[in-house]
């Protein structure tokens, strides 16, 4: 019996080029677009209904089946409500790992299952190895679009019903294979806004569900050179939309958000790239989650998020980047909030989000 696949199907070239190579390959594939954002659909912003138009266009070429689901209740639910609770504390979430966890790989992978869905698959750069009787989660063969991050959060189960079909390929062959089949959206504009939610100015939108509470910008040492608007609406390490760029007396170097002083609402801010309030010895990662179900030996293997190198280990993948070895690395990862900067062991407040993968270390 063929095995049947649902792909999510955004709208977008990746997943409709992962759609059309399961079809190739002979599998039952049923495409499903997902609505998860219902408050402003009819604003400049959003553009859901052009994204269904465009996944309908794309399983018609295919020739595939496609249906539309909403998750919008969800999406609130679990993952909405989560993103303001993180502002409002002072803490700057990424909405797009927890609605891949509890979203697509559960509400989607339930949904999928009801229709007679072996597996599910994405348009997501990213691959699954099973081995040793455990599915491991590995890096894309593009470095530049690697979504393994984004992803770190799925556990034994979804992992075991997700396929990648992208996962090998780059972007530029994946935009060369659906133009030659006829897609319309070959040369779609990637999304790059909140999932789900679209590209929208941020403090706009932030501000029609948290409100502000300005107050002022200090420096450490006390001095006042600034107000903000509200604590919800700054990042740990953001350096622009400030306002104190030509500070009296200032030295002329940029202004950096160095941390939040929540109990007396007041940002602090520090001038110059090296500026001591800007390092830390230490970081505090939370929350961790293993995608094998238990912590693996603690020999780490820390991988910069915005770099493709690991601290022991590399290869060369197919666009002459360097990146971590495949056969041990993002067995399961974490996520914490700052990164290792090039100053011998400090952490740079300004580099967040980094991607700690702990693999099984090689004999």
């Amino acid at each position: 019996m063929t095995k049947r696949i649902v792909v999510g199907m955004s709208g977008g070239v990746d997943s409709s080029v992962a759609a059309l190579l399961l079809k190739q390959q002979g599998y039952d594939v049923v495409g499903l677009f997902m609505k998860n954002w219902e408050d402003d659909d009819s604003d400049e912003y959003c553009s859901s209904r052009q994204d269904l138009l465009d996944a309908v266009s794309v399983a018609d070429t295919i020739g595939i089946p496609i249906e539309a689901v909403n998750f919008a209740e969800e999406y609130k639910e679990r993952v909405f409500s989560y993103f303001l609770r993180e502002y409002q504390a002072g803490r700057t979430p990424n909405p797009d790992i927890l609605c891949n966890s509890e979203i697509k790989f559960k509400a989607f992978l339930d949904h999928a299952i009801q229709l007679g869905a072996d597996v599910i698959a994405t348009g997501h750069y990213a691959q699954v190895r099973e081995a040793g009787g455990l599915f491991q989660l590995l890096k894309a063969d593009d470095d530049s679009k690697d979504q393994s991050y984004f992803l770190h959060r799925l556990n034994q189960s979804q992992l075991g019903h997700a396929m990648f079909p992208l996962g090998k390929l780059l972007k530029s062959e994946v935009r060369a294979i659906a133009e030659q089949h006829g897609l319309s959206n070959y040369a779609k504009k990637d999304s790059t806004g909140i999932c789900f939610i679209g590209e929208r100015p941020f403090r706009e939108f932030l501000n029609r569900y948290l409100p502000t509470q300005p107050g002022e910008m200090r420096t450490p040492d006390g001095k006042v050179v600034g107000k903000h608007i509200g604590l919800s609406f700054y990042t740990i390490g953001q350096r622009q939309g400030l306002g104190i760029g030509g500070a009296k007396d200032a030295s002329g170097e940029p202004w950096f958000v160095a941390s939040k002083d929540m109990a007396n609402n007041r940002l602090i801010v520090v001038q110059g790239h090296d500026h001591p309030a800007l390092l830390s010895k230490r970081l505090t990662a939370l929350d961790s989650h293993w995608i094998s179900g238990t912590a693996p030996p603690m020999r780490r293997a820390i991988s910069r998020r915005w770099t493709a190198s690991a601290a022991h280990s590399s290869s060369t993948s197919r666009n002459g980047r360097s990146r971590p070895d495949s056969r041990w690395c993002s067995t399961t990862a974490i996520s914490a909030w700052a990164a290792q900067s090039s100053n011998r062991g400090w952490i740079d407040s300004r580099k967040i989000h980094v991607y700690i993968s702990v693999g099984r270390m090689r004999p």
